[in-house]
């Protein structure tokens, strides 16, 4: 049985905030930061609305993953947008192609 384990990205409508994170369910995970946008707002996605996946990365191990996303929290901005635009050079919206 293999397991995949997402290091993700998601941004506010105006692409001003990055959320890193990680998950073994990204379907869920973004279902819950959509929530948590609608509702109390007390977590950093929800109270900046980083409701939109623009990157993630897939990893067999946990430990892999869990290892990128704090690489990825260490970088500067310039090298986040980097990457991003290298996988999504448009900033679209890849909610829907993980659901």
């Amino acid at each position: 049985m293999q397991h995949s384990y997402f290091v993700y990205i998601t941004t506010n409508t105006y692409r001003t905030t990055l959320y890193i994170g990680m998950t073994n369910n990204i379907q869920r995970r973004l279902s819950q930061h959509v929530f948590d946008n609608q509702n109390a707002k007390k977590s950093f996605a929800g109270k900046y609305g980083c409701i939109y996946l623009v990157y993630y990365e897939t990893f067999e191990f946990p430990k892999q993953a869990i290892l990128r996303e704090k690489e990825l929290k260490k970088w500067r901005r310039e090298k986040k947008n980097k990457l991003i635009a290298n996988f999504n050079p448009k900033w679209e919206t890849l909610n829907n192609q993980v659901f």
